[in-house]
């Protein structure tokens, strides 16, 4: 098992492309600067020792030295001791839709993204609680499996996007049946979160949270969007906005949310329904529901020890810095001699 002890250390490696920029800027304004007292060939002749090659490589190493250091400060550790324990707790799968419906604006940035942020609060805030993702459209699919590995359910979150299920709809239905089947334990209380705009709703969803409140599974909905509706905005190859999608009559697509089918799959699931602009707030009233529900105990494997590794950072950090420091700025004797052996032999 790897992690790093101080993950928030990590954020100093968007430093990175800013120094890169204000570099470029430095750099070109240094060279119009001297442009200014004459051409290149003259300047050249006049400040001899400037190299700016020996700049860029310097820059270069330093650059590598701060990413080696912000590493090895966020402390990388391999857990090395595996010991069995018991937790309490409920096991949650989350279906989130991600058919291109989800990409509407009405909520802000859009409501795939505030959804994806929402459930990352939630895996926050669990405790004992096993959690798993399934994502659907036309189909679905298990994103990830049950697992209490946190770290490991929000790195699946992030890389969630409408690209992983081709085919559009809306299988509300499959990713019920498939969240079901996802279950390891009978024994434990068992809960499907369902979270989508319900539109071009697909199956049997209703049947299908019936089977799951019979083999004590309950089902909770999140409708995510407005009523009224918002046009599906169109992007090309490059990810750019071009517009909004049209219908085959040249109509733009308006998206909206389908309360009536989420209010009765969450009924016959012996769920809750809970629309909100707010999906974080909506997802806090679900998860009061399933915090009701009777805890049970299970035996997990975890990592106990780890061992650091930060040394693996500092240590070649240290070298690039000592490096970097006797490397020069200015051209050394032997090339500019060079140079006027080449000046002395064209004169001639």
């Amino acid at each position: 098992m790897f992690k790093f002890e101080n993950p928030e250390i990590l954020y100093g490696l968007v430093l990175l492309p800013a120094a890169i920029l204000l570099y470029i800027f430095l750099t070109i304004h240094k060279k119009k600067s001297l442009k200014k007292f004459g051409d290149d060939a003259l300047m050249e002749k006049l400040t001899p020792e400037i190299s700016w090659l020996r700049h860029h490589i310097k820059f270069v190493i330093l650059l590598f030295a701060w990413a080696l250091l912000i590493l090895g400060a966020a402390n990388p550790q391999i857990g090395s001791k595996l010991v069995k324990s018991q937790r309490k707790g409920v096991d949650l799968m989350i279906c989130l839709d991600v058919s291109n419906s989800m990409l509407t604006e009405d909520i802000s940035p859009n409501r795939l993204e505030s959804a994806k942020r929402a459930i990352s609060k939630l895996i926050d805030n669990l405790s004992g609680d096993r959690t798993g993702i399934v994502v659907f459209a036309g189909k679905a699919y298990v994103q990830l499996p049950l697992t209490n590995d946190y770290a490991a359910a929000k790195m699946f979150l992030s890389t969630i996007n409408p690209n992983l299920v081709p085919s559009q709809g809306t299988a509300i239905a499959h990713a019920i049946s498939l969240a079901s089947g996802s279950f390891k334990d009978e024994k434990h209380s068992r809960a499907i979160i369902i979270i989508t705009d319900g539109e071009d709703h697909e199956g049997n969803a209703i049947e299908e949270a019936t089977k799951a409140v019979e083999n004590g599974i309950r089902v909770f909905t999140i409708g995510i969007g407005s009523p009224e509706g918002s046009p599906i905005p169109d992007f090309n190859s490059n990810g750019q906005k071009v517009g909004f999608k049209k219908d085959q009559d040249g109509k733009t697509v308006v998206s909206s949310l389908n309360e009536t089918i989420l209010q009765q799959i969450a009924s016959s699931g012996n769920g809750v329904y809970v629309r909100s602009a707010n999906t974080q707030a909506s997802l806090k009233k679900v998860v009061e529901e399933i915090d009701s529900m009777e805890k049970q105990e299970y035996d997990t494997r975890i990592f106990s020890d780890y061992e650091d590794r930060f040394y693996y950072f500092l240590w070649p950090a240290l070298g690039l810095l000592l490096i970097e420091l006797f490397i020069a700025a200015r051209k050394s004797k032997w090339v500019r001699r060079l140079k006027l052996f080449e000046n002395r032999k064209s004169n001639a």
